[in-house]
């Protein structure tokens, strides 16, 4: 195996191995744990990294078999990221807010989204034209809002074969659905979450924009080199 003292530096420097502060931490965490440092717990960058691979090879795993992954960060410090290894993968993303129902309720979500994509080639087509100039303005507004709610998820057509959740306390909706529909998730979690809630947890900071972009550009470069091979 190939010496991961320079990877993990570079973890380091990415503040990957800043947890919260000791009062909040979920126990279940503490097998991911190194110790603490002014109050804050210091992650094992070693059990992020062996973690990180293994939901590497799931996800290589699930593109392999053309399945779908659904990437949720809506925190500020995540939506940047989320977005960007969406768009790159062409996989649908959630960074603005996940709605109840998502994956419980998929048949009205798709309806939802069709009716978007129908107002969207309307648009395009000029065929809104023929509408008096409130009609349209009502029509462009439902465009608006609808580009906000379901811009991201446009191209899901079934549910997913795995959602990926930066930050699962902050989207406990999301982990609730992925879990009842027994779909697998994997997840940076903080050291206030529960890892067991997840399949493939990564323990890392959740709430840190370069921890995460880090890790979402490990991830994204891993993939993208199966797709090329």
């Amino acid at each position: 195996m190939a010496n991961t003292e320079p990877k993990l530096q570079k973890m380091m420097e990415a503040g990957l191995h800043l947890g919260h502060k000791k009062s909040i931490t979920h126990p279940m965490m503490k097998p991911f744990l190194l110790g603490i440092k002014n109050d804050i717990q210091i992650i094992n960058l070693e059990k992020t990294e062996e973690k990180l691979n293994t939901a590497i090879e799931f996800l290589k795993k699930v593109l392999k078999e053309n399945g779908t992954i659904i990437f949720v960060g809506t925190r500020p410090s995540a939506k940047n990221a989320t977005l960007d290894i969406a768009e790159k993968l062409k996989m649908p993303r959630i960074t603005e807010r996940w709605l109840g129902g998502t994956l419980t309720n998929f048949s009205t979500l798709q309806k939802r989204i069709d009716y978007f994509l129908d107002l969207l080639e309307k648009q395009k087509s000029g065929e809104l034209e023929k509408y008096t100039k409130k009609e349209r303005h009502i029509f462009e507004k439902q465009i608006q809002d609808l580009e906000v709610k379901f811009g991201g998820m446009r191209t899901l057509k079934k549910l997913p074969e795995a959602v990926f959740i930066v930050n699962i306390k902050h989207h406990e909706t999301a982990v609730k659905e992925a879990k009842k529909n027994r779909i697998p998730i994997v997840a940076i979690v903080g050291t206030e979450s529960n890892p067991n809630l997840v399949e493939y947890p990564i323990p890392a900071s959740d709430d840190s924009r370069t921890a995460i972009t880090f890790i979402l550009n490990q991830i994204y470069e891993e993939l993208i080199k199966d797709v090329k091979a």
